[in-house]
């Protein structure tokens, strides 16, 4: 397969991805990547002509073994995961005969428990914009709008993509809730609180630039709406002020949102319906995280622990 053909086949997967599934740019740009890499091996392997069916058990095996000298498993499972769905695009469009993935073993994932914030750190994470408008190192605008995001990351368990893309259109008022298309234009209705519905209500009244249906929720002091990165430089701010580790992100934010559910009593399902997530399996990791903190407070609080 010539470079020009491959690089087609590519630009159209990914099109999909972005288009169709409303994959996060996040994600599509990873894919990219793990794509970029695998065509290099292509090159260095001197397969450069050679059609994708046409890549033997052996030669797939010869690329996991070599990738996992340069990455870690779990970047290596991300990046094979991303191959063998591009291959199963083709072969359902009937340009490709067989995923020349199917069967490859991968090393074994040790599984890690996503890291969270605890019900206190979180409050004193929350307490951020206030602190600094107090001690007038930022201005009003700012405070409530950074109050606001929190508030919807934490309060909704929102992924950051989706709080960037929230618009007025998607907040209902009346019942106080969000919805919220995610990951593969999956859409859920996400309640907001007492305390966010508060924030958003200030907000809007006294600080948002436009307000009208289809404008973005939060917006710098110009009204243009914020981006990801933006937001995780943000959220880094209040870490410090707070004393908090600079590596919790605001996908983190969402995992203690999720943790602090579970820990109050929530079921499984109605978390899994709230986080968005297609499957179950996504959000059991969460009851491990619980069991742990049970075990954590039984072996520091019981005589016999």
């Amino acid at each position: 397969m010539s470079p020009g053909v491959r690089e087609a086949w590519l630009v159209s997967y990914l099109d999909w991805l972005s288009k169709e599934r409303r994959y996060s740019v996040h994600t599509v740009r990873n894919y990219e990547h793990a794509f970029r890499d695998f065509y290099q091996w292509l090159d260095d392997s001197k397969m450069v002509e050679k059609p994708f069916d046409e890549l033997t058990r052996r030669e797939m095996r010869d690329y996991v073994v070599e990738a996992q000298r340069r990455f870690d498993r779990r970047t290596l499972h991300l990046h094979v995961s991303g191959l063998r769905s591009f291959f199963r695009y083709w072969v359902t469009r009937k340009r490709m005969l067989r995923n020349p993935l199917t069967g490859i073993p991968l090393p074994r994932l040790v599984k890690r428990l996503p890291k969270f914030l605890t019900e206190k750190q979180m409050e004193a994470l929350l307490l951020g914009p206030q602190r600094l408008l107090e001690n007038e190192s930022i201005d009003d605008f700012t405070s409530w709008r950074d109050r606001l995001v929190m508030e919807l990351l934490y309060g909704a368990g929102l992924r950051v993509s989706e709080l960037c893309a929230l618009t007025y259109s998607d907040i209902e008022f009346a019942s106080g809730s969000a919805r919220i298309m995610g990951k593969g234009g999956k859409e859920r209705i996400c309640p907001l609180g007492e305390v966010c519905m508060a924030v958003l209500g200030r907000w809007q009244n006294q600080f948002s630039k436009n307000s009208a249906p289809r404008d973005r929720v939060v917006t710098g002091s110009k009204g243009q709406p914020l981006g990801p990165r933006e937001v995780q430089l943000m959220l880094k701010r209040y870490l410090a002020l707070a004393d908090l580790p600079s590596d919790i992100t605001p996908h983190k934010i969402r995992h203690s949102y999720a943790t602090h559910l579970l820990n109050a009593g929530a079921d499984l399902r109605l978390v899994q319906e709230l986080l968005g997530h297609a499957s179950l399996s996504t959000t059991q990791i969460y009851t491990h995280v619980s069991v742990a903190r049970l075990k954590e407070v039984h072996r520091q609080a019981h005589p016999r622990a």
